[in-house]
């Protein structure tokens, strides 16, 4: 081979073919099928060991599957790096990539673009058939390769050959044909010279370049854009969100080569599979003498020809004949082998109804008893908790509460926003119905005394923000505060408040006749209608509304929630990504850039946790699966793998954008699993126990006694200067549903019941 190869690893995807074992985070190309390692790492390897100069290698891969790419990168010495992408965009953008870095880094070089999660057994014919691949590329040719079919394979995509060119066994394309039926399958088998699609490219880099510019310009600036902006690191190369996500998705075959020239095929020698069906894996499997594949704790008798794989627990299985069974932590998954490629429309059928388990790998099993976390709970919320705020939290002098404490307890001089004052009243509301001892009614009496004599306005809103006196430094009306405030005041009057339910009233009047939508559509920002519209204030009125349903009985307030909840249907919520929107503009129009991919997993916590609760109420059971993608969605890419923990913002995509993991998102998430638990998915209660453990692990434990960590690095590390009064609002709402719902840790042990624990990093403790 004459000159330098720079070669590329695409590491894309979701794998759901193989389902059950792949999932959204962990796609085929991170398993090992073999025992020889990951498909990717193989791969790596396969590019390393080819004959020839100096091999420069490079994967492009999601940036939500950085962690499990880096960790196959540091087993591999290679002469390249990493290139994440923010949020996938087919493989024409990622081509795209490649011939730019490649002409900016190694000049007009020959690219060899490779799938991650094929299986070649014969690395040396392999490299044997790139060599001969090069010689055509070098004259200026396109090549792809070619794998001979066995057999009419309706999953394969076809290349028809045409006359010997330029490079031996290398010959003309004459055209692609995508995905056909048997019987044209069978008609190309019978020809001779129709090969299947390896997916493999090999071209010069500015060969590439010049088909872009001619064929598809608009992807190669939005790529060069991309690339000319993206951050650079030891760990890899981060292309920007902004300008990635403008790209258009669509492969490089429809892009490029079905209008390229000239292209050469090069027919493979080696043995090749795309290991796209769990038949394929049967296939290229080491298979007993009777036919069958066996991976993991199996006892077969009696069967012939079937593919068994277990992950954890004894697979037994009598009189099977061409059948798959794979058993995973989570689930299991049986079909004759003819029928094993149906298995997308299981994923299809799961994800109608957001089910997690197409979406989320388990990790290894954990041991738990329901209600571990009760004792601990309970004496942090009552003992700890409760009693600090109730004293320390509360400003004797000016009125009110603080908005923040430092970690020796003391106040902090910060200015009192009305949503903090409506969410101690609420906390301590709570607390009384929950039987909490302390001066409840006192401490409700005080804020809203505070709430009323210094910040309500002359039109019976409320304003903003007050200095630590109690004087106005923010006036404007905010629906978000109002949200807490109609909260509070619903809480406040089932704890026995007196003038609770009368100002409930005359605020929810304020709302209707200023901060309504001329249209009638949502809620404005404030009452002057400016800026941005958000999800999130709509989000709290459901949850004030729905309170007040709760407080009163009067199905009004459930009518005013349908309202929300129709919004988030048509507007919030992206069906495409199971995600929901923040930003948006005067007519609900997903705001442009980054502000229109910024998703945050603790709202998609908070909003699963409302619709169960108003599906529950109104009927509408129809809700309970939008639930449940929201839930789903923020566990498969909104967790930091290393902490377990929440990001506070990531993109539709799943790529962080916000690395920090505050506590109320964890808190969000302890109430979200508790919502979904029973309404027909998965036992979701070694998941509660899980993210209450975590949530004291990370967050309430590390801190002095009633006090808790906000604010954790993307590597575990605090970061918090003080403790924001706010979050006390998240904390006791999700402990209190837990403790409700919570099994006494002696009930627990007499029925013996134990659950595994899906953990992802962070070490579960259990309390004492």
């Amino acid at each position: 081979m004459g000159g330098k190869i720079v070669s590329y690893v695409l590491s894309g995807g979701v794998g759901s073919r193989l389902w059950p074992l792949s999932r959204e985070d962990c796609p085929k190309q991170f398993h090992d099928f073999s025992g020889e390692g990951s498909m990717l790492a193989r791969t790596l390897h396969r590019l390393r060991a080819m004959p020839g100069s100096e091999k420069s290698v490079f994967v492009i891969a999601a940036e939500r599957h950085a962690e499990r790419v880096l960790a196959e990168l540091a087993a591999v010495e290679l002469n390249g790096n990493a290139v994440f992408e923010p949020v996938g965009r087919n493989t024409a953008a990622a081509v795209a990539v490649a011939t730019l870095n490649t002409l900016a880094n190694f000049g007009d070089e020959l690219v060899l673009v490779v799938p991650s999660d094929h299986e070649i057994s014969t690395g040396r014919q392999f490299g044997l058939a790139v060599e001969q691949g090069a010689v055509a590329a070098e004259a200026g040719h396109f090549v792809v390769f070619g794998i001979r079919p066995t057999k009419p394979e309706t999953g394969y995509g076809y290349i028809e050959a045409g006359e010997a060119i330029v490079a031996p066994s290398a010959r003309a394309v004459r055209r692609f044909v995508e995905k056909p039926d048997l019987a044209a399958a069978q008609a190309y088998v019978d020809a001779g010279n129709f090969f299947w699609n390896a997916g493999i490219f090999l071209f010069r880099a500015s060969t590439m370049r010049d088909a872009f510019l001619a064929f598809a310009p608009e992807i190669w600036q939005g790529a060069k854009a991309a690339l000319q902006s993206a951050a650079s690191s030891p760990s890899g190369i981060y292309l920007p969100l902004d300008s990635y996500a403008a790209i258009p998705s669509i492969s490089i075959d429809y892009a490029v080569m079905e209008h390229a020239s000239p292209i050469a095929v090069i027919p493979a020698a080696f043995q090749w599979s795309d290991l796209g069906s769990w038949q394929s894996l049967l296939e290229a499997g080491n298979a007993d003498p009777a036919g069958n594949v066996l991976t993991g704790d199996i006892v077969a008798i009696d069967c012939e020809r079937s593919y068994l794989r277990s992950s954890g627990r004894l697979l037994a299985a009598i009189g099977m004949k061409d059948v798959t069974i794979v058993s995973t932590p989570d689930a299991v998954f049986v079909a004759p082998l003819a029928f094993s490629q149906r298995v997308k429309t299981i994923v299809e059928r799961l994800e109608r109804s957001g089910r997690v388990e197409t979406k989320l790998t388990p990790a290894e099993d954990r041991v738990i008893v329901p209600g571990a976390w009760r004792q601990r709970v309970d004496h942090w919320l009552y003992k700890e908790a409760l009693p600090l705020w109730s004293t320390a939290g509360v400003d004797r002098r000016h009125g009110g509460f603080f908005e923040a404490l430092a970690f020796d307890g003391s106040p902090l001089a910060r200015h009192k926003r009305m949503r903090t004052m409506a969410r101690q009243v609420y906390a301590f509301a709570v607390a009384r119905k929950r039987g909490w001892n302390g001066p409840a009614e006192a401490l409700i009496d005080h804020g809203i005394r505070f709430m009323v004599d210094k910040g309500r306005t002359r039109r019976g809103g409320f304003v903003r923000a007050l200095d630590v006196e109690g004087g106005v430094v923010d006036p404007v009306e905010d629906a978000y505060d109002h949200a807490c405030v109609l909260l509070a005041l619903a809480h406040a009057h089932t704890a026995g408040h007196p003038g609770a339910l009368q100002l409930g009233q005359e605020t929810m009047v304020f709302l209707d006749e200023h901060l309504e939508d001329r249209q009638l559509t949502g809620f404005l920002e404030t009452s002057d209608g400016g800026g941005l519209r958000r999800s999130n204030p709509h989000m709290h009125l459901l949850e004030a509304f729905l309170a007040w349903h709760e407080a009163t009985g009067d199905r009004a307030y459930l009518r005013r929630a349908a309202r929300i909840v129709d919004l988030f249907r048509s507007h919030f919520f992206h069906a495409d990504s199971w995600t929901l929107g923040e930003f948006f503009d005067g007519d609900w129009r997903p705001a442009t850039e980054t502000d229109g991919e910024w998703t945050e997993p603790g709202h998609h916590f908070e909003w699963a946790s409302l619709l169960s609760d108003f599906a529950a109420r109104s009927g509408r059971k129809d809700l309970v699966p939008f639930a449940r993608k929201l839930y789903a969605s923020a566990i498969a890419n909104g967790l930091n793998r290393a902490t377990g923990l929440a990001y506070g913002a990531v993109s539709r995509g799943g790529a962080p954008l916000d690395r920090v993991s505050r506590s109320w998102p964890q808190a969000e998430a302890v109430k979200a699993a508790i919502a979904l638990d029973g309404t027909g998915g998965p036992d979701l209660a070694p998941e509660i126990e899980a993210r209450v453990a975590r949530l004291f692990h990370w967050h309430i434990d590390p801190a002095p006694a009633g006090l808790w960590i906000d604010r954790i690095d993307e590597k575990g590390k605090a970061v918090a200067a003080e403790v924001p009064a706010s979050i006390f609002y998240h904390l006791v709402f999700a402990l209190t549903r837990y403790l409700d719902r919570a099994v006494p840790p002696a009930q627990a042990a007499e029925k013996l019941e134990r659950y595994v624990v899906r953990d992802t990093g962070a070490q579960v403790r259990a309390a004492e």
